[in-house]
């Protein structure tokens, strides 16, 4: 169940259990991106309801501060911002290097069951973190249950660390 304060979210779809569905989101330079186009990267999704509030803009600074992308990691940032707000954030915070994905006009929020349906928030996205492994498989989800709260970045980081770790 995810809340606002208290109050009961409905989220439609449903939220993936294995293997991660494709999507087409728009970058900041109105690029559409597929999952495809971060192939064989290990993928963090850190899914929000908007950058212009004092919560989302934090876990985009939090998350950009504690992961580093490579070529075998990427972090991305979607929302249901508009690219031009999206870009705008990054330039005024100082945080150009991060991904951030507008799925203004996709099927993601359904397709990741992250979509709420009622409440002043209805059309925007719940407070997610995903990450999907270099095949696309789900090895860590978390729903933020408050939608007001910030992830657990200590339980996702850890998580990835213990995947990234050599198998012996």
């Amino acid at each position: 169940m995810v809340t606002l304060k208290g109050n009961e979210l409905i989220l439609k779809g449903n939220m993936p259990d294995d293997q991660a569905p494709d999507f087409l989101l728009v970058n900041q330079k109105l690029e559409r991106l597929s999952l495809s186009a971060f192939e064989g990267k290990i993928k963090v999704l850190n899914i929000f309801p908007s950058i212009d509030t004092q919560v989302c803009a934090h876990s985009i600074k939090e998350f950009q501060e504690r992961i580093t992308n490579s070529n075998d990691l990427v972090l991305l940032h979607i929302s249901m911002d508009l690219p031009f707000a999206q870009k705008r954030f990054c330039l005024a915070e100082k945080q150009q290097e991060a991904h951030t994905l507008s799925a203004f006009d996709s099927s993601f929020g359904e397709d990741y069951g992250v979509l709420i349906e009622n409440g002043p928030m209805k059309g925007l996205f719940a407070r997610a973190v995903f990450i999907l492994n270099a095949q696309n498989k789900m090895i860590y989800h978390e729903l933020v249950s408050e939608i007001s709260e910030e992830p657990n970045y200590g339980q996702a980081l850890e998580n990835l660390e213990n995947y990234l770790k050599p198998k012996l």
